[in-house]
């Protein structure tokens, strides 16, 4: 650009040399013009555009979306394998920033909230509605707060991805780079090739349990009406035998008070047969109370034996329980503004309700992290694949207070979790650190959801919040033993109210959540 001092010097030049210098100077103004306007061209970065890996893809394993991109990335083990431009929520809907898995996958979905609205190949992220989708894309955000994708690319990649798969929304580019640290999972090969056989055989055991404890329920259901019978029985014997017991003393009592021998035979004779009516009905009752004794310590026993039953089933379902989620990836959530440290595994078990896949949450306990009051900022850390050393790990940082392996330091992983889990941890297992509270989204179907409070989230405006659906909490017995309890869904857990800097964050607004 030509500035100030440069035209008035030209004013000059143009008076004193005439016209041939004011030709010159108009070409020279106009090179001038012509560099910076490339120049400016070439310092704007060129829009998205698809793009696939020069190479076989695997399963993928996580996607980024770049806000500030305006871009999507799907990575598998190795690298990144699809690229996309997107199109996320405009100013007011903006899509939310944070930690977010795939909930539900449909391939024609049609929304109920914007005039059914056709959002093929639907992937959601959200039960409040914000999801992956083909759509259009105008080349810049325009969407409701969703993530439009562009309609073949959405519909290409609809078959490649999994319930669970972790979808990583940021403020700005991000991408996983190769990490290590001692306190990430190292698995222990014997134990990971012994896990099947173990599953197996505790849930055999886990089934040969809830037989025995229906045996018993029926068994001690069964006692109680017996001895209700015998109880009876026993009443009226005893009923029997006081009536012969009355029987003989009258005849004792006539007998005494006979005064011909006719009267004293005949006292007699009815004397002999109450005694021997009364000693039957006394043998009888004695042998009742024998049976009764006998049938009440067969009845209480049956009660003891259900309740052992019954124990050894709720222990052998909650084993097979634990040996089968082995066989699944785990998730490690670690919440600074709870301090609480909550792991997730998928059971593959649909939803009561309908929609989404359970996810187990049995294990929520509290985490040590030194200086709790220092932000430690959001970091996704993810198990790619196995290697000499146990797993191949990657870090993302979406919110950048300490770097990642700064925020891992900070981290004392109790031990009773790390032995539960690292010994037999799998490649897609993750562990996710957030100065953030799991959002309200967070529940028995959903892997994690970790909404960052310094980022807009206008996309949850509109939408009401998910209801108040229960949550797995526990493991019972059942037939393929993923019986779970259920709860309320808890309160939402506080946010996280101070931001970097000792800055509060802003408040959320009515219906983000």
């Amino acid at each position: 650009m030509i500035n100030r001092f440069t035209t008035a010097q030209s004013t000059v030049a143009m008076r004193r040399w005439g016209r041939p210098a004011i030709v010159t100077l108009a070409a020279m103004a106009a090179l001038t013009a012509l560099t910076a306007g490339a120049a400016a061209k070439q310092a704007r970065p060129a829009p998205p555009t698809e793009a696939v890996a020069p190479r076989e893809a695997g399963e993928p394993i996580m996607a980024i979306v770049s806000i500030k991109s305006q871009q999507v990335t799907f990575y598998d083990a190795d690298g990144w394998i699809l690229r996309a431009p997107v199109s996320t929520g405009t100013t007011g809907r903006e899509t939310p920033a944070g930690v977010f898995a795939v909930l539900e996958k449909d391939k024609d979905h049609h929304s109920s909230m914007y005039d059914d609205a056709w959002m093929p190949n639907m992937q959601r992220i959200t039960w409040n509605g914000v999801a992956l989708h083909g759509g259009p894309l105008p080349g810049y955000a325009a969407s409701h707060g969703c993530v439009r994708m562009p309609y073949g690319f959405a519909e290409k990649l609809f078959e490649k991805t999994w319930i669970g798969m972790r979808v990583i929304i940021s403020p700005n580019d991000a991408e996983p780079v190769e990490f290590s640290h001692p306190a990430l999972f190292v698995p222990k090969a014997e134990a990971i090739a012994a896990a099947p056989a173990r599953a197996e055989a505790l849930a055999r055991e886990a089934v040969e349990a809830a037989r025995t404890a229906d045996e018993a329920k029926k068994a001690a259901a069964k006692a109680p009406r017996e001895t209700a019978l015998l109880a009876a029985s026993l009443r009226k014997l005893q009923g029997l035998k006081a009536r012969a017991d009355a029987e003989f003393a009258r005849a004792d009592r006539a007998l005494a008070a006979a005064r011909t021998d006719e009267a004293k035979a005949r006292a007699e004779d009815l004397k002999q047969k109450a005694a021997a009516k009364a000693a039957d009905l006394g043998t009888q009752l004695d042998s009742a109370k024998a049976a009764a004794k006998s049938k009440l310590d067969a009845a209480a026993a049956a009660k003891d034996a259900l309740k052992a039953a019954q124990t050894r089933k709720v222990d052998t379902a909650k084993a097979a329980s634990e040996a089968k989620l082995a066989l699944e990836p785990a998730s490690i959530f670690i919440s600074r503004a709870t301090q609480k440290l909550y792991v997730r595994r998928n059971t593959h078990r649909p939803a009561p309700d309908g929609g989404g896949e359970v996810f187990d949450a049995t294990i929520e306990v509290p985490v040590t992290i030194r200086d709790p009051d220092k932000p430690i900022g959001t970091h996704v850390f993810t198990a790619l694949a196995r290697n000499d050393g146990g797993l191949r790990w990657t870090a993302v940082t979406i919110d950048n207070a300490d770097d990642a392996k700064a925020a891992l330091d900070r981290i004392t992983i109790p031990r009773e979790v790390l032995e539960r889990i690292a010994p037999t941890a799998l490649p897609r297992s993750s562990i996710v650190i957030s100065d953030e509270p799991l959002s309200k989204e967070t529940n028995y179907r959903t892997e994690f959801v970790a909404v960052l409070n310094n980022q807009p989230q206008g996309g949850f405006i509109t939408r009401k919040p998910t209801a108040n659906v229960q949550v797995a909490s526990g493991n019972g017995g059942g037939a393929d033993f993923f019986g779970f309890l259920f709860q309320r869904n808890p309160e939402p857990q506080p946010a996280n109210t101070r931001r970097r800097g000792g800055q509060p964050y802003p408040q959320r607004q009515p219906g983000w959540w």
